[in-house]
């Protein structure tokens, strides 16, 4: 059994891997993350043989979490991934391939094991990354966008009247007649649009995953079929683990 972590800018997402068989704990969110609350989620699941680790979040996170993890299971192998030039088949498109997040690039493998066809990856998180994949494992390149919370806030810190809210109201994607409506309505179909812009490039049979926390909201707007997969960074940690 395997322990799989993946550390992103919002929440911490964990699973175990037994003979490739996910089994996903409870997230946790990255400001309420405490040395108690990891210990209480791992301390029964029993020693896992290694640790792999995606972390895009604050390096101070990283730290606890290996802290707890050797606390818990003092001689456990950790692995923190990290972006090849090429893996699992998969070729980094990057001139820089370490420049590329990890948490894109272990996707880009998990999408590449699976289908073995063009894909177009969606993160709908704290950031929108897009990520090209083709049949030959070859990335393309990709995007990258603020996601609908970062850029609601971007416009409250950059205007004087149109101020940031919390509120988890949902509004069509639409015209609105009331400012917190415009909006939401205004970021999502930004959202919606940079993803059917990009997917309109590819060919015909090119496959649309979403992962992120935002996922399922765009996915439910968009004009084209899509495959929500809230997994990818983990499923590619695992295939890391295999090779």
């Amino acid at each position: 059994m395997n322990l799989l972590i993946d550390m992103g800018n919002t929440r911490l997402k964990w699973a175990v891997a037994t003979a490739g068989q996910l089994t996903a704990g409870s997230p946790l969110l990255n400001t309420e993350i405490n040395r108690h609350e990891l210990i209480d989620a791992w301390k029964g699941i029993g020693m896992p043989q290694r640790i792999a680790v995606s972390c895009v979040s604050a390096s101070g996170l990283l730290e606890l979490v290996q802290s707890v993890a050797f606390e818990l299971w003092l001689d456990v192998d950790i692995i923190v991934a990290t972006s090849q030039a090429q893996a699992c088949g998969v070729i980094n498109a990057y001139q820089q391939p370490e420049k590329l997040g990890v948490d894109r690039w272990l996707s880009l493998i998990a999408v590449w094991r699976q289908y073995r066809k063009p894909v177009c990856i969606v993160d709908c998180g704290t950031a929108i990354t897009v990520d090209l994949i083709d049949a030959d494992g070859r990335h393309q390149g990709g995007l990258i966008s603020p996601g609908l919370t970062l850029m609601k806030k971007s416009l409250g810190q950059g205007t004087a009247a149109l101020a940031f809210s919390e509120a988890s109201h949902v509004f069509p994607p639409s015209p609105a007649n009331f400012t917190e409506a415009a909006i939401y309505s205004g970021t999502l179909v930004a959202a919606i649009g940079l993803i059917e812009h990009v997917l309109s490039k590819q060919a015909a049979n090119t496959q649309l995953i979403l992962t992120g926390g935002d996922a399922e909201l765009i996915a439910g707007q968009l004009d084209v079929a899509a495959i929500v997969d809230p997994d990818l960074v983990l499923r590619g940690l695992s295939c890391v683990l295999s090779e």
